[in-house]
């Protein structure tokens, strides 16, 4: 979410987990946020503010989705450190994470 700190924006995402510590992912915006002016000057100021927004939030989806993927592997292998195996469906939905499955009825 961009969020309104005086006259900096920022988008943040946080992700709160009981340990380790809650992990904040940010980026600063340089762009100002328009005021409801409808004029043309204030429309460009708007698209800078969306376009930056749009170039950012992938950004801010790849990182979290590093650090996602990394605090998923640790758990796997904390799991299996103390001798915990997947069960079935969780070795088959791991098999298939990130594809589209369509499963028949038979």
């Amino acid at each position: 979410m961009a969020s309104n700190n005086s006259s900096q924006q920022v988008l943040r995402a946080v992700y709160e987990s009981p340990q380790p510590s809650a992990r904040t992912f940010e980026y600063q915006l340089s762009s100002p946020i328009a005021s409801s002016d409808p004029s043309a000057e204030n429309t460009k100021v708007k698209v800078a503010y969306l376009s930056e927004l749009r170039s950012l939030v992938p950004k801010l989806q790849d990182e979290i989705n590093v650090f996602l993927t990394e605090r998923m592997e640790e758990d796997k292998k904390e799991a299996e450190a103390q001798g915990r195996q997947l069960s079935a469906k969780e070795a088959k939905e791991e098999e298939n994470y990130g594809e589209e499955v369509v499963e028949e009825d038979t």
